[in-house]
């Protein structure tokens, strides 16, 4: 299957742009990149080192929703979505004016696949197109086995994003639950900042949830109410 069949069912998350990316912890380097988006680039590969709960993966479908409100033919997929079919799910992918690859550090040391998404590169170069990719670290520092590959990603844009601390979590939090048009009281969102698990995808995964139940029982979030939900 090659990737111009696969990007059809790829869909951008209509929450994740850049003017709802929250908390300050990473809102220079947010703002960095959107600029670099918004200006003829100078450089065709720009790289984002974080850990898995940095908001990479939210800035790169941002970046898509601006190239594709710029008129600009976008693409982001994660390499876990194209790792069953294959480095061949790469083909096609370069007709995009932007292609953003998440998760690229997942196959860090598969020579395979470092080809492939060198090669990958090379295309997007020669079109004139923008190449972002998201590693877990710098990439110097991730076990790749091709030598060109970390060369032309260590020479890129490389911006790096920092773990959010608890207060960002708490503006993203309250962010989020304001958009889906949730009241949330300050002593129930400090008592979920208390009981929830530190990571931002978990806290998130709990605010679905009492969305959920909220619509459900027609109830507004109070402690006890998130109490009962979550069984705490």
């Amino acid at each position: 299957m090659t990737a111009s069949q696969l990007v059809l069912g790829v869909k951008l998350r209509d929450d994740a742009r850049f003017d709802n990316f929250h908390g300050d912890r990473n809102t220079g380097a947010a703002q960095r990149l959107e600029s670099v988006c918004q200006q003829p680039h100078d450089m065709p590969v720009v790289v984002l080192c974080g850990d898995a709960d940095t908001g990479k993966s939210h800035l790169l479908q941002a970046v898509c929703h601006l190239g594709e409100k710029q008129g600009r033919a976008a693409v982001c997929i994660s390499i876990a979505e194209l790792e069953p079919f294959g480095p061949d799910a790469l083909s096609g992918l370069e007709t995009h004016e932007i292609v953003c690859l998440d998760d690229v550090d997942r196959i860090a040391g598969q020579r395979v696949w470092e080809e492939a998404i060198f090669h990958l590169y090379n295309r997007i170069l020669d079109r004139g197109g923008l190449l972002l990719v998201s590693l877990a670290d710098l990439p110097a520092s991730l076990p790749f086995e091709l030598p060109d590959l970390i060369s032309r990603f260590s020479h890129g844009l490389v911006i790096q994003l920092g773990i959010y601390r608890d207060e960002d979590r708490l503006t993203i939090l309250r962010a989020r639950a304001e958009k889906r048009g949730l009241v949330m009281a300050d002593d129930v969102a400090s008592y979920i900042m208390r009981r929830a698990p530190r990571r931002l995808g978990d806290l998130l995964g709990i605010l679905d949830i009492l969305d959920e139940n909220s619509l459900q029982a027609q109830r507004r979030l109070t402690i006890p109410f998130v109490k009962t939900v979550m069984g705490w």
